[in-house]
């Protein structure tokens, strides 16, 4: 009851928040997306890409799987920056976790056959967001690519 009062008097103190599997999936979901429409062209290939990725990364069936990217097709086109998605995955997930999640990132760009270079330039961003390091940055590029 006293840190909640604390919690009234100082709204600078954050309360811890639960981990919400679905949530962080939308989060990785919507930086996958973001990559899949940065060169102005959305390919069917990236959108599978990105629901088997959601199916095996995130343990969800077909159905659900399709709902996330679903939803976050529809929080990436309101979204302003690339923050609110990297800010949650930070906060919940591993090194090794957000590693596993750039690497999905690249395999979505590597889809269509081709690197566009605004592909490149945000998936380098959202690595530095997601404070992987340049090594952990090519080494999932070069994976992502290993496994076309």
């Amino acid at each position: 009851m006293i840190e909640f009062l604390k919690s009234l008097l100082n709204p600078d103190i954050q309360q811890p928040v639960e981990r919400d599997p679905k949530q962080l999936a939308i989060a990785a979901t919507a930086l996958m997306v973001q990559v899949a429409q940065v060169d102005g062209e959305q390919d069917e290939r990236e959108l599978q890409i990105i629901v088997d990725c959601a199916v095996k990364a995130h343990h969800f069936n077909e159905q659900e799987a399709c709902e996330i990217v679903d939803d976050a097709l529809n929080q990436a086109e309101s979204a302003t920056s690339l923050y609110e998605f990297t800010e949650a995955l930070n906060h919940h997930l591993s090194q090794d976790d957000k590693y596993a999640v750039l690497e999905n990132i690249w395999r979505v760009a590597f889809a269509d056959g081709r690197i566009d270079k605004y592909e490149e330039h945000l998936i380098r961003r959202i690595a530095e967001l997601l404070h992987l390091n340049h090594r952990e940055y090519i080494q999932a590029r070069h994976r992502a690519e290993a496994a076309q």
